[in-house]
């Protein structure tokens, strides 16, 4: 049963890390879009496919900003207590830290089942539609292998440009094509405006132009034909495109599948060092959700007297580093170079006693502090900073009045 001090702190929480996720999400993506752009416009693909491959990519980001979010949003509220000296009259009263961390781990439980699903289950799927998508933009399937005010080579007897796009495709202008036939003859057609139309059959659309003139030429005629018209239907050959791949790749595999691949003794070794160290990087990431309202807790109370927010500093710093030393850790167990389990489960557990550590110190130490050595030490180069500062600007006074007297 939630008390009136666990909803207190439920509200506390869940303000700072709703906004903390939403925040790390979009900034995520929007690193994201802007290479994107770069890459759809490279290919002459329509604007609409960047927001496709972004919703595709938002499982993977949304695994990342979880863990950011909870952490932030836990701490920023013990932070607040703590300033405010809340945190000194309930524990006056004789609330303990174990007992105030019972909201922050209903919420850490909560977001690592979320999680879970993601990494473990909607993410390998999404990462494949967003790789489809890709190969679709490389391979012509979404129209992308026309590109505005250039050549381009359909199959290996038609050429076409165009001029200019606008309704996204529907409305092409300034058209020029080449075909030659197997027989030798070869047509060449301008045309202001064009429009491609589907057909029954699939490997074939019609180029229907407009208010233009085709040129028709070949060995039989001594001189070529002209013939000016008003509509023509031009019929092309849609060169064929491979299918894209199944989920062959680690990344792509849910869980299950990860297991299954793995416990098979008849896996290639490469294959299989591969899936085991997905699997185990997958698995420690969700399971670190659980030190986190720990190491908030341990980050977010300064000294005494003071209102420093290097713990919420430091603590982006933590979880940042942390997730850089999986990743390494999943290439090296994936290179078979480290076991899997000893690559990603050996930070884990170093990076639990750290944070069991600094709790310890902060709930059982009276006047502990885990980053205390750290306060301290930034507060002295302050210090100094503030020290060098005022003595520049006394000697910039100084010379001031030197020169005005003189």
């Amino acid at each position: 049963m939630l008390t009136a001090t666990d909803r207190y702190l439920a509200r506390l929480i869940a303000l700072p890390m709703l906004g903390t996720l939403v925040i790390a999400a979009m900034l995520f993506m929007l690193d994201k879009m802007l290479s994107l752009f770069d890459f759809v416009a490279a290919q002459g693909g329509p604007v609409s496919v960047v927001w496709r491959m972004l919703a595709n990519m938002l499982p993977e980001y949304m695994s990342l900003a979880i863990p950011i979010g909870l952490m932030l949003g836990i701490l920023l509220a013990f932070r607040k207590l703590a300033t405010t000296s809340e945190l000194d009259v309930m524990r006056a009263v004789g609330l303990s830290y174990g007992r105030l961390l019972r909201v922050p781990y209903m919420y850490a439980i909560a977001l690592a089942l979320i999680n879970f699903g993601l990494v473990g289950f909607v993410q390998p799927l999404s990462r494949h539609a967003y790789e489809a998508l890709r190969f679709e933009l490389r391979s012509g399937a979404l129209g992308a292998s026309i590109k505005v005010g250039e050549f381009t080579t359909l199959g290996k007897r038609m050429t076409l440009r165009i001029e200019r796009s606008r309704d996204e495709g529907r409305n092409l202008q300034g058209i020029f094509v080449r075909a030659v036939s197997r027989n030798g003859q070869s047509v060449a057609v301008t045309a202001a405006q064009g429009t491609f139309l589907a057909t029954d059959d699939p490997d074939t659309i019609i180029f229907r132009l407009r208010d233009g003139v085709l040129v028709n030429d070949g060995p039989k005629y001594q001189t070529p034909r002209i013939l000016s018209f008003s509509s023509h239907d031009l019929p092309i050959d849609l060169p064929k495109i491979e299918n894209f791949r199944g989920r062959d790749v680690d990344r792509e595999k849910t869980i299950p599948e990860l297991v299954v691949i793995g416990k098979n003794h008849q896996t290639p070794d490469k294959l299989r060092n591969e899936v085991r160290a997905n699997f185990h990087y997958r698995m420690v990431e969700v399971v670190f959700m659980m030190l986190l309202p720990l190491a908030a807790l341990a980050f977010a109370i300064p000294p005494k007297r003071s209102t420093s927010a290097l713990g919420v500093f430091v603590s982006i710093i933590f979880i940042v580093t942390y997730h850089k030393i999986n990743q390494y850790g999943e290439s090296v167990g994936a290179l078979g170079k480290v076991d899997p389990i000893i690559a990603l489960w050996g930070p884990f557990v170093l990076a639990s006693a750290l944070v069991l550590w600094m709790y310890h110190v902060i709930a059982h130490r009276p006047g502990g502090q885990p980053i205390g050595a750290l306060e301290y030490a930034f507060s002295k180069i302050g210090k100094q900073a503030a020290r060098l500062l005022r003595m520049g600007r006394r000697r910039g006074s100084a010379s001031s009045a030197a020169e005005g007297a003189a």
